[in-house]
């Protein structure tokens, strides 16, 4: 499955109930089309003490939530954006920012 996201990318929630909150991409999981993005569908787990976890109780953390509920931040407007695929001088393919041409692969 082919993903707009790519781990360390800025992004904002644009629906559900983290929608507007922005966060930077942990983990991609391509298999389920999913994301981890940091501070955002924080859930609670309920764990008993093991020998790598000598405490137990409630640990928060980040739960995946779907790569269509994300949207690209643009660097140069700082609003979500949708990307077009583009060549750079090399004819490598990099990611375009669609309203503004901003590139926001390095």
């Amino acid at each position: 499955m082919s993903l707009h996201i790519k781990k360390n990318d800025l992004v904002i929630v644009v629906s559900g109930k983290s929608k507007g909150t922005q966060g930077r991409v942990l983990k991609v999981i391509r298999e389920t089309g999913k994301v981890i993005v940091e501070g955002v569908n924080r859930i609670k787990r309920h764990t008993k003490p093991t020998p790598r976890n000598r405490e137990g109780g409630i640990i928060e953390k980040e739960a995946a939530l779907p790569a269509s509920k994300v949207m690209l931040l643009d660097t140069k407007t700082n609003k979500p954006t949708r990307t077009k695929v583009g060549q750079d001088k090399e004819g490598k393919k990099i990611r375009v920012a669609v309203k503004s041409g901003t590139v926001l692969d390095g």
